[in-house]
């Protein structure tokens, strides 16, 4: 993979202070993030990366024709590479979803790269909720216009990375996947954020991260919101991730 394919969008220019790197959930891109990572950088005064992995937006298309269980795994390791890419050193990852699990295996192998770690609705282990919700979401994309919104973003990209993502979580091969090895090797502060009603995983997996993370931790259960909290309660979110993000780089 040619990491010159990889589209970036960077936000700030504050010397010496951390660099928020976003990563994006099972349908995302840098667009669907909207102004929420321009938020949070003017609030803690951080510089900001955000990024489209292979395969999905305006990055290059996937390299590997199937995902096997260890995908999120080797999407940590790339970002380990594409950090030395962009030689970026104070690193804090904010991850949602996949993107979330992405950063907990993250700093989990390259602990002394990362900084700090926020995730909201990541996922440890697969739940017969998760399952439900890829069903419904699967649904709406073959009978709704789901499919033409998402081809606003991901283009001729957009069939394979659904399917990579919904076939891959359904098979019975995927419900052995569980990283919760990788908790106890964080050792950087991580805010661990779900929605209350979150229609892809119940708050146990928040207590599976908390409870297993060798560094400070904390959580945030947003009340009244499903699966993305920076969307529908975004005000909540960026104070919470600002004042998380401001108290470690301060001491």
């Amino acid at each position: 993979m040619n990491f010159n394919e990889i589209a970036v969008k960077r936000i700030g220019n504050y010397q010496h202070n951390p660099t928020i790197i976003f990563l994006h959930d099972s349908l995302g891109c840098i667009e669907l993030w909207r102004d929420f990572p321009e938020k949070l950088s003017a609030l803690t005064r951080c510089n900001v990366l955000v990024y489209d992995r292979q395969g999905y937006g305006k990055s290059c298309p996937f390299s590997y024709a199937k995902r096997d269980n260890d995908y999120m795994e080797w999407e940590a390791d790339i970002l380990n590479e594409l950090l030395s890419f962009w030689n970026i050193q104070n690193v804090i990852l904010f991850g949602h979803s996949d993107g979330g699990s992405i950063a907990l295996i993250a700093a989990g192998k390259y602990p002394e790269k990362i900084r700090g770690v926020i995730t909201e609705g990541a996922h440890v282990f697969v739940e017969d909720i998760t399952l439900s919700g890829i069903k419904d979401t699967v649904k709406l994309y073959e009978t709704t216009n789901l499919k033409s919104k998402l081809e606003k973003y991901h283009g001729t990209k957009t069939d394979t990375m659904f399917w990579a993502w919904a076939a891959t979580w359904q098979t019975e091969e995927f419900r052995t996947w569980n990283i919760e090895k990788f908790l106890p090797l964080i050792q950087c502060p991580t805010l661990v954020i779900q929605g209350e009603n979150d229609e892809y995983g119940t708050l146990f997996q928040v207590e599976k991260i908390i409870s297993q993370i060798s560094g400070k931790s904390a959580k945030l259960i947003v009340p009244e919101v499903g699966h993305s909290p920076h969307k529908e309660a975004g005000k909540i979110t960026l104070e919470n991730a600002s004042a998380f993000i401001q108290k470690f780089i301060s001491e």
